[in-house]
């Protein structure tokens, strides 16, 4: 899906897939982008060196080029909204030679968001404003008082910029990182043994932290077409199916004076769970793992502790 979007903005040629090397046969079959547009990580370091390393290819290719960083686990439904929102930060990033970012409408209180505050405020859908601080996932209280306030929005994680002006960013606040994916083995038979060794290299560190916190020509857009990041349990159990108590069950589970709960469990699995209100409950990886919803934010760190 995140593919088709993008086709209505740019021809396929100039799509490209960042993911795991593992997946690279699976997204040449799920999409059809060839092989030699499929950017292949060793390993995981999150978003800001596979931003660098995406970046410093396509300027060797084309180094007047503009990016459209989208997540492929995100759900948007109207898509014509996004194309238009799309085409304007395209023409913000070109004219301000600034980072933009889609900002989104929030509904809730969510706290497996990050937030944008702005500097004039509430403003207009559509309307670009500049940025006046990130903030990463809040608690509960904290999200409360954000949807309150109206002049925060969830970060979307998507990015629109020039292809300069990232390398330009990395180059200023991020040196290191910035150094270890400079090379003149883009494009070349050498590339994926470079590529290997920077990602072996460098620090795990995501591009808000990296550079858009620290940034000061950043701007978003407001948008509203129908988007929600998939990649939160929350956000999940906005889009699934609720029985009349409002349960989201994936799996052979049995609920008993429950309510408001996503419940993942995979095949073979059963469970019968009693008492329950406002509660996720997912097994993965042999660890089954029960979370009040408003503490989404700190499953990783929970699966820290039990080493997954």
């Amino acid at each position: 899906m995140t593919v088709d979007r993008l086709k209505k903005i740019a021809p396929e040629t100039q799509i490209y897939v960042l993911t795991n090397q593992n997946y690279a046969q699976l997204v040449e079959e799920q999409t059809g982008i060839p092989q030699e547009q499929i950017l292949k990580e060793p390993m995981m370091k999150n978003t800001a060196p596979c931003i660098a390393y995406a970046a410093h290819k396509i300027y060797a290719l084309n180094p007047n080029a503009k990016l459209i960083v989208a997540p492929s686990d995100h759900l948007i439904l109207n898509t014509d909204q996004f194309v238009s929102v799309i085409n304007t930060a395209l023409q913000l990033a070109d004219e301000t030679k600034g980072i933009v970012t889609l900002g989104i409408q929030p509904s809730r209180p969510d706290t497996g968001y990050g937030y944008i505050q702005t500097e004039g405020g509430k403003g207009q859908l559509g309307v670009p404003q500049k940025v006046k601080r990130f903030t990463e996932k809040p608690d509960l209280s904290t999200a409360e008082s954000f949807l309150t306030s109206g002049d925060y929005y969830w970060n979307s994680g998507i990015f629109i910029w020039r292809c300069d002006i990232i390398l330009e960013a990395l180059r200023q606040y991020q040196p290191q990182l910035d150094s270890q994916f400079t090379s003149d083995k883009y494009n070349t038979a050498g590339e994926q043994e470079f590529v290997n060794q920077a990602f072996a290299a460098c620090t795990s560190i995501s591009i808000d932290y990296a550079i858009l916190e620290q940034a000061s020509n950043v701007f978003v857009v407001p948008a509203n077409f129908g988007w929600s990041d998939l990649g939160t349990w929350g956000s999940l159990y906005t889009h699934l199916d609720k029985d009349e108590f409002g349960n989201a069950v994936v799996g052979e589970v049995k609920m008993v004076d429950s309510s408001g709960n996503i419940v993942n469990l995979p095949n073979g699995k059963k469970a019968l769970l009693q008492g329950l209100d406002g509660y996720i409950v997912v097994e993965a990886h042999g660890i089954l793992m029960v979370i009040k919803k408003e503490n989404e934010q700190l499953i990783k760190e929970y699966s820290k502790m039990i080493g997954k």
